[in-house]
């Protein structure tokens, strides 16, 4: 998986250099032949991977580092801002009234990833439809319905009609009052001379805002052709990456995009609706070397309303009951999923890494706390000081875990409640020269 094996490799290279007592032509070569092993591992060209290569050896032996960085940090942050380069600058999607029309081949995860972006741009706020122009499979129309229905999302379609362009312009007079519109084109297994002459007379009736390609991870490398293919067919305007999270070779796709005139839009991490991101070059290569992602962390923070439901206030005031630990971990549930939101967190400077069975454990042992509190009067779960060993038993027979377990919970929320006090000091320039020392990592603009 890219954001695994990839991101595994490039860290064990990044701490090398940060845990080498002094930065030399050996140290720095011994890296570069690491990231060089992950690129080509991932499916980067060759040529791309030996001018990334020879650019940071480059730069780590010849540039000074930057007031108040040391040379390990320094040619961390070359690393960093090279990779970014490699992977490209993503396409500008606004949110505002626009007409989406999305292309691709057969199997690349196109129906469903059209019902992934309309449920993108609800959560941003925009009311979104979806129009099936996919007359050719037979079981679209059925699998896009279905997925639109669930979500929320208004759906047009007319099953059993051929004439895909008739059903595109029907479609959008039926979306008019929708501030998003997104037409699903037929695929097929090539590029084939019927499948070009249809995108082009839906295109003429559609005249869409934005022309998106939706490409597999898998094909790797290959994705520059098919990039510059469908390009010349109707010029795309952007490019949706799927099934990044299942892949090796998701690297060769990306970098194979950002050698074309193409750029990447959206990438597509997992099954569920929300699992299409917005790319952005910084916070993607962030993420893949454990520096975390602060930025899509407080956007899906924003989308699911969790700050309605967390007083901060309170807690940076020091008071951090029970209660309030139950509601972090209900608000972080509905974040997304566990793993995700860990990939997010910029947790020792680069990045801690965990098995699946590792995110699964800290998961049951979440839900466990979970049943645990909900075993707890509203007395105790309002000042956790009164559960006595007595307390710890009656907790303990109720929820059905032993009082070990109950007694790790009170101990993990008085750690909690120990660091947010010491919070409490931390005032607005304490946070601005914390935001100044992470800037160059988190995407340069702070958090």
């Amino acid at each position: 998986m890219v954001l695994e094996s990839l991101g595994g490799s490039l860290r064990g290279a990044l701490k090398k250099i940060a845990s080498a007592s002094r930065i030399d032509k050996q140290v720095v070569d011994e890296a570069v032949r690491e990231i060089q092993r992950a690129l080509l591992q991932a499916d980067v060209n060759v040529k791309l991977v030996m001018n990334l290569s020879n650019r940071i050896r480059d730069r780590a032996l010849s540039e000074k580092p930057a007031p108040g960085m040391n040379p390990r940090e320094h040619v961390i942050n070359i690393v960093y801002q090279e990779l970014i380069n490699l992977v490209g600058k993503s396409s500008p999607v606004s949110l505002e009234k626009q007409t989406i029309m999305l292309v691709g081949l057969q199997g690349s995860g196109k129906t469903t990833t059209a019902a992934k972006l309309a449920t993108f741009f609800q959560r941003k706020g925009l009311r979104s439809a979806v129009v099936c122009a996919d007359t050719f499979r037979a079981g679209a129309f059925d699998q896009l319905k279905a997925l639109c229905e669930k979500q929320g999302v208004f759906f047009y379609g007319e099953k059993g009609n051929p004439d895909a362009p008739a059903v595109a312009r029907r479609g959008l007079e039926a979306s008019r009052k929708y501030d998003v519109a997104i037409v699903d084109t037929a695929g097929r297994h090539a590029l084939e001379e019927d499948l070009i002459q249809e995108m082009m007379e839906i295109d003429a009736v559609v005249t869409a805002d934005h022309k998106l390609l939706v490409m597999d991870a898998a094909i790797g490398q290959q994705a520059s052709e098919q990039a510059k293919a469908f390009n010349r067919a109707v010029g795309i305007t952007g490019v949706i990456i799927t099934k990044l999270d299942g892949t090796a070779k998701g690297g060769g796709a990306m970098s194979a995009v950002a050698e074309t005139n193409s750029s990447v839009a959206f990438i597509g991490v997992g099954e569920t609706p929300s699992d299409l991101e917005r790319f952005e070059a910084d916070r993607f290569i962030s993420r893949l070397l454990g520096m975390g992602d602060i930025k899509t962390l407080i956007e899906r923070a924003q989308e699911t309303k969790v700050e309605d439901e967390v007083d901060v206030e309170a807690l940076m005031r020091g008071k951090f009951t029970l209660k309030d630990m139950c509601k972090q971990m209900e608000a972080i549930n509905k974040m997304g999923p566990l793993k995700q939101i860990m990939q997010m967190l910029p947790l020792g400077g680069l990045g801690v890494d965990l098995s699946d069975q590792e995110y699964q454990v800290t998961k049951d042992r979440l839900e466990k706390y979970r049943v645990i509190m909900s075993s707890m009067t509203e007395a105790e779960l309002e000042d956790p000081k009164i559960i006595t060993a007595s307390r710890i038993k009656r907790i303990s027979r109720g929820s059905g875990t032993p009082p070990e377990v109950v007694r790790e919970l009170l101990k993990s929320h008085k750690a909690m409640q120990k660091a947010l006090k010491g919070m409490r000091g931390m005032n607005k320039m304490g946070m601005k020269r914390m935001m100044k020392k992470f800037g160059p990592m988190m995407g340069g603009g702070g958090m």
